[in-house]
């Protein structure tokens, strides 16, 4: 819709742009292939909808080890009491020590959402809370898996009873790269199509509190790479196939969709001058149907106004092309693709205006 709408364009900078049959295919093409890649993507890093989700969500493990701190105050007070203790004064601590309790799961559960942007002040509460210790009767080393023995090889074994902290990173939570190191650093001797990304230290970390002291949204650096990763795989398998001469721009088309016009995006950091306007395109339209899409559990489907403000900011921060996305409000193709595929509470009454000057 929007390359048809470009080519129909007299305004700058379409007067010019134009695409044969063959070009409009390869796009065509592009188009459907540009997340391909994602088969390789865990299907729990694409839809954590909280940070402590892996395969499950892991705060019910956190959870539980608040209930064995509860009774510990409730098997204190009950020892005082026997021991001839004032029994008000053994039932007020206990009771104030379980509220306590009570306010700090509220706290971690809390962040576990990753709903709201995390202050400072409230990482730094979640560590305090991680500080916390209680004590594990069962040896952590029965009924594993090779690959999690594998990753204890080094870690000695504590003698029991053993003193924990609440919530911990421990070496058993990372998992290193090995032979799966993806060639995407620029100085990486395989990497031949001008990768240029950072690549984490470790392939997972999945500490409970380096997943929980995220500060936005749900994913860790590392899961944030494997996500990004996702266009570096759809590059590969495309750049992979024998595609005929006139198809040879599908690899190329479909990986640039996550570039943005000050150089800040990825693979590559591409920048305006090397992209043109059917890559432009392709950025405008996948940004515009994440943000409306329902079917992630991770978020919400926002409205047409929701969506266009959003990506108006994006535009004014150097992300996605003014002319393009101007082009998008202006014919309202928006509108158009909203009436085919998004609820009916999603389309609200838009002021083109807005968005327009």
């Amino acid at each position: 819709m929007m390359v048809d709408e470009a080519i129909q364009s007299s305004a700058e900078p379409f007067a010019h742009f134009t695409m044969n049959d063959d070009e409009r295919y390869e796009f065509h093409l592009a188009a459907w292939l540009h997340d391909c890649g994602k088969i390789t993507s865990p299907e729990h890093v694409v839809d954590k909808a909280v940070k402590l989700e892996t395969i499950y969500n892991r705060i019910h493990e956190i959870r539980t080890r608040f209930e064995v701190l509860h009774r510990d105050t409730e098997i204190r007070c009950l020892k005082r009491q026997l021991a001839g203790e004032s029994s008000r004064q053994a039932e007020t601590d206990r009771d104030l020590e379980q509220e306590e309790l009570q306010e700090a799961f509220r706290a971690v559960a809390n962040a576990n959402t990753g709903g709201e942007f995390m202050s400072e002040d409230d990482i730094e509460h979640i560590r305090q809370i991680g500080q916390r210790t209680w004590v594990r009767h069962f040896s952590d080393r029965l009924g594993l898996s090779g690959d999690e023995r594998q990753v204890l090889t080094d870690t000695p074994e504590q003698a029991l009873p053993a003193t924990e902290p609440l919530i911990a990173d421990k070496p058993s939570h990372l998992r290193s790269w090995g032979e799966h190191k993806p060639p995407v650093t620029k100085d990486d001797p395989r990497n031949r199509w001008g990768f240029d990304m950072t690549l984490p230290e470790h392939a997972v970390n999945q500490g409970e509190l380096h997943n929980l002291t995220v500060a936005k949204g749900t994913l860790t650096p590392e899961e944030r790479f494997r996500i990004n990763d996702h266009i570096v795989q759809t590059i590969c398998m495309l750049d992979a196939l024998p595609l005929p001469d006139r198809l040879a721009n599908v690899p190329h088309l479909a990986g640039t969709h996550h570039e943005r016009m000050d150089g800040q995006g990825y693979p590559c950091r591409l920048n305006a001058d090397n992209m043109g306007i059917p890559e432009r395109i392709m950025a405008v339209a996948d940004i515009f149907e994440a943000l409306t899409a329902v079917d992630r559990p991770y978020k919400e489907g926002k409205t047409l106004t929701e969506s266009l403000a959003i990506m108006q900011r994006m535009v004014n921060d150097g992300h996605i092309d003014r002319a393009v996305f101007q082009l998008f409000v202006r014919s309202g193709i928006y509108r158009r693709y909203a009436e085919q595929h998004l609820r009916p509470e999603q389309i609200d009454t838009v002021n083109e205006e807005r968005f327009l000057t």
